[in-house]
């Protein structure tokens, strides 16, 4: 990511997280005074959770700001997945808030208080879901707009908050017509909401600090962008490393001619680098190259391998087909489905298949990985 784009970014998540900042803590006030007052242990949940929401907004901006300091020797590839932890730290408030509401809200089931609910309490708990309405919407809309996995989640939070206040405003006007008390058992629903949010937060966070398939999209992009190039019949092994939001380096093999020279693949490989950054903003480090027969019997011989192999429906891909000229050995990669019963046994029997069907030849069958589409 170029760097000016990078500070254009951060800027932009400190401005929406610091509007964040402000609206949550306003609501927060309103909302506790309104709580205190008429005794609602739901209000004063809510108005705990728009604290809450305030934190996350605050961590946000420190995360973001750490994210982009400069790449150093020890951390030549930057510090971007400071943001996938910021977003950790944001689950672990959203859970802590919820099971405190929680245990909060069974002790007012066991001991309850009745609540005293007045219009202009239920005026400003009202006017609090259309503020959260829009401010989550706001949020999400940046957040996909500037790839922050935290200002998303800030806005999903957001907009199920606003169907927490709204539940909220159902259960005050119940007891004002109906004199019945939902209160501490309202809470324990949004408690539950809370929960589920911040576990759903924390998996989608701890699931791109694990490492995450590429997003098909995006991989059959970038394929296409390479195969577009002349002299390349094809792009397989796609790898790409995510170290913080828009900062992808990767690696790639093409299947070229066995004709070209060395300078002539120097060549090619830099401009697909090049084509690829300027196309899609991803770093390819590394352009591997499979080396394709050129004469016609090999061509045909390779067709009518692959042809007896593409037999088993398990098989994904194949490619890196070569004979070694001046001899018998042929190599090639394969690609068997994650989902087969047994990879390593389907492996062996293809092995061992074309070995009966050609047994002029000897063949080295590399079990590929099935990492990108």
């Amino acid at each position: 990511m170029a760097e000016q784009d990078s500070i254009h970014r951060s800027k932009e998540i400190v401005k929406v997280s610091t509007i964040g900042i402000i609206t949550n803590v306003l609501l927060a006030g309103f909302k506790a005074v309104v709580g205190v007052l008429s005794s609602s242990i739901a209000i004063v949940l809510d108005a705990v959770n728009n604290l809450s929401d305030a934190l996350s907004s605050i961590i946000t901006i420190v995360g973001t700001k750490l994210a982009g300091k400069a790449p150093t020797k020890k951390h030549p590839f930057g510090y971007g997945r400071i943001e996938y932890l910021t977003t950790v730290v944001i689950a672990v408030i959203v859970l802590t808030a919820g099971a405190t509401s929680l245990k909060e809200s069974i002790e007012h089931i066991i001991h309850p208080e009745t609540p005293d609910y007045s219009t202009v309490s239920i005026i400003i708990v009202s006017v609090a879901v259309v503020v959260k309405i829009l401010l989550g919407t706001y949020f999400k809309k940046r957040g996909k707009t500037l790839d922050s996995d935290s200002l998303v989640a800030s806005g999903q939070d957001a907009l199920m908050d606003s169907i927490i206040s709204i539940s909220t405003v159902v259960a005050a006007l119940v007891f004002v017509f109906f004199g019945l008390s939902l209160e501490a058992w309202l809470g324990v629903i949004i408690s539950i909401f809370i929960l589920k949010a911040g576990y759903e937060i924390i998996k989608d966070s701890t699931a791109k600090l694990l490492g995450e398939r590429i997003d098909g999209e995006l991989s059959k992009a970038i394929k296409e962008t390479i195969k577009s190039m002349n002299g390349v019949h094809g792009a397989y092994d796609l790898v790409l490393n995510d170290f913080g939001p828009q900062r992808l380096w990767g690696s790639v093999h093409i299947e070229v001619d066995d004709t070209l020279t060395a300078a002539q693949i120097d060549e090619l490989s830099r401009k697909i680098e090049s084509l690829v950054y300027e196309k899609h903003q991803v770093i390819l480090h590394t352009v591997g190259i499979y080396s394709t027969n050129t004469d016609e019997k090999t061509s045909e011989l390779r067709n009518a391998i692959y042809a007896m192999i593409k037999k088993h429906s398990e098989i994904i891909e194949i490619h890196g087909f070569y004979l070694k000229p001046g001899t018998n050995e042929i190599s090639m990669d394969i690609i068997i489905t994650l989902e087969a019963a047994d990879r390593h046994a389907l492996h062996k029997a293809i092995s061992s298949e074309l070995s009966e069907a050609y047994p002029d030849y000897q063949f080295s069958i590399t079990l590929d990985s099935d990492i990108s589409d």
